[in-house]
């Protein structure tokens, strides 16, 4: 089928040293399940609907679950941002996805993690923040249930800050004590006031028009259905799909 997706050697080669070691029996090829993963992912489809040319669809959920939990997707974002990123001027932002009803049914089970689902007007969703560079790729997530405050993910997101000159923000997360915080680390923030501030904020709106581009990176993010509607129970898996669908669009 000439609509599948198929990663090329060359981002296979980059994708590499991110992959697990094989012990004992060696793994199947590694390009043709991968592919397939991205493809399930990019279009929503249940395991049990990829194309056969990808092998068993047993096979492909089985890798995808063995390495969301060890982190692997994660750690290809991070990796491959860490070598290509621009952090001259970083940027912060949040987005809220919505949670399909397989997402959020059944009871909660005593002992079991958090699944970051909250209720907000939208309905029932999870909310997705991010730190990006200055060309709006993204270098950090995090992510919370959909009614936590942006300013109050800010504070939990400082110390992890890469080192800036410049944060871009919209005025969610105008507070004196973030705008303090920023300037104690050598970070100048170029936010807006809120309307119930009694003394306006001066701040650069020249450069504040570029925060359009983590805006366009939340879309394309979106173009991936399993991104944009949450079926996954499992905060982590929901997670690694996240971080998939970034190292792919923005660092592949």
């Amino acid at each position: 089928m000439s609509d599948l997706f198929w990663l090329t050697d060359k981002q296979i080669e980059r994708l590499r040293p991110f992959f697990p070691k094989s012990h004992g029996k060696p793994r199947v090829d590694d390009r043709r399940v991968l592919s397939g993963i991205i493809f399930v992912n990019r279009n929503g489809l249940r395991w049990r609907d990829a194309s056969r040319e990808y092998g068993p669809h047993k096979t492909l959920y089985n890798r995808w679950k063995r390495w969301s939990d060890m982190g692997i997707f994660m750690q290809m974002m991070d990796g491959l941002s860490a070598a290509k990123a621009e952090p001259q001027t970083i940027m912060i932002d949040a987005t809220y996805l919505k949670a399909h009803r397989t997402a959020s049914s059944l009871r909660f089970k005593k002992g079991d993690p958090r699944r970051l689902i909250g209720r907000t007007k939208g309905g029932i969703n999870t909310k997705l923040h991010a730190v990006t560079d200055q060309n709006g790729r993204p270098l950090s997530f995090f992510m919370t249930a959909g009614q936590v405050n942006d300013y109050t993910v800010a504070s939990a997101l400082l110390d992890s800050l890469p080192m800036a000159r410049w944060l871009l923000a919209d005025r969610g997360y105008d507070a004196d004590w973030f705008r303090d915080a920023l300037e104690e680390k050598g970070i100048k923030p170029c936010i807006p006031g809120r309307k119930s501030r009694g003394k306006p904020v001066k701040y650069d709106k020249r450069k504040y028009k570029r925060r359009n581009r983590i805006e366009i990176m939340f879309g394309r993010l979106k173009d991936w259905r399993r991104v944009a509607t949450r079926y996954a129970r499992c905060p982590t898996v929901f997670f690694s799909a996240i971080c998939l669908a970034a190292t792919v669009i923005f660092w592949l």
